[in-house]
């Protein structure tokens, strides 16, 4: 049996499950009816923590595992690791950063598309046979706009570049002044919703950027502005959003990522003026065996005394 016992706190895809099966103990935490019970029996022993960027690896949980050496996250969001607890212990973290940039950004994009021309809801339209006998309402144009990007690390950078190839304006906030880009730095988020047609959010996760998107941006948003969030759904005011879809305070919004995803506010099923996307940006074949790859390569370097790939802490 594989010496090194790896505790696992959600699925993988079956050719990573594979790998990591075929080279580690697992122990999978998702699966277990009584999961105290089984991080009781087995925490003693395990080294490592498989994880993903949605489910974290908390504080609570690290201080039940004696050998813990390392969390390696399948994902780039690391907000809901413990990463102060990580560093005052020893524990290594990693990430998947890189590999989904692309991806992410093109269902921002994507989403963007969806939302200003109304994708779904002509879908609807021709497969309900209504083509025809009910006109297709006049959409909103995305090329040539004003767009506002929320974050300008690796995914907004792809998404700038993006929107510039459609003819758009860019301008960013962030917490400082990209000097490698050329689009317009605004340091004020507010003003930044204010002059955007789109506002496209892709900050980090995590207390500094909890409900950044709230009541006053939307306003300055504006009843002809759109929202797309690919970001953590904690960068959002979702009761603001809501109140903000429904009164028309601005057109409409396109949504990956969630507050309490996959569980959602079910009042965003009932408007008509949202595109939801079950958090999905680097949902593709190709991403996701890169992202497994990259948790396995994390895994196998630190168990063979090599330096990580893609360290976080």
């Amino acid at each position: 049996m594989p010496e090194v016992e790896i505790l696992m706190a959600g699925a993988y895809p079956e050719w990573d499950m594979v790998d990591l099966e075929a080279n580690y103990r697992i122990h999978r935490l998702w699966e277990a009816t009584d999961r105290q019970e089984l991080i009781s029996r087995v925490g003693k022993d395990i080294r490592a923590i498989a994880t993903r960027g949605e489910l974290g690896a908390s504080a609570e949980l690290m201080a039940q595992l004696p050998k813990l050496e390392i969390v390696s996250c399948y994902g780039v969001g690391t907000d809901a690791i413990d990463l102060s607890y990580a560093r005052a212990n020893g524990i290594r973290v990693t990430n998947t950063p890189d590999v989904l940039t692309e991806d992410v950004a093109d269902i921002a994009i994507g989403l963007l598309l969806a939302t200003a021309r109304q994708v779904p809801q002509a879908d609807v339209l021709v497969r309900s046979g209504q083509w025809g006998s009910v006109a297709m309402p006049l959409v909103t144009r995305v090329s040539g706009k004003k767009v506002g990007i929320a974050g300008m690390g690796r995914i907004g950078k792809a998404i700038a570049r993006r929107a510039a190839a459609f003819g758009c304006d860019i301008s960013y906030f962030a917490r400082h002044d990209h000097t490698d880009v050329a689009y317009t730095y605004e340091p004020d988020l507010i003003a930044l919703a204010d002059w955007a047609d789109f506002l496209i959010v892709i900050v980090p996760g995590g207390e500094a950027t909890m409900k950044i998107i709230n009541a006053e941006v939307l306003k300055a948003l504006g009843p002809n502005g759109i929202l797309i969030n690919v970001s953590r759904g904690t960068t959002v005011d979702e009761e603001a959003l809501i109140a903000a879809l429904r009164d028309r305070t601005i057109q409409a919004a396109g949504l990956d990522v969630f507050l309490n995803e996959p569980k959602i506010d079910a009042r965003f099923l009932t408007l008509q003026n949202v595109v939801l996307q079950p958090h999905h940006g680097s949902g593709t074949v190709e991403t996701r065996k890169a992202m497994g790859q990259l948790v396995r390569d994390n895994l196998a370097a630190h168990f063979a005394g090599s330096p990580l790939p893609t360290p976080v802490v």
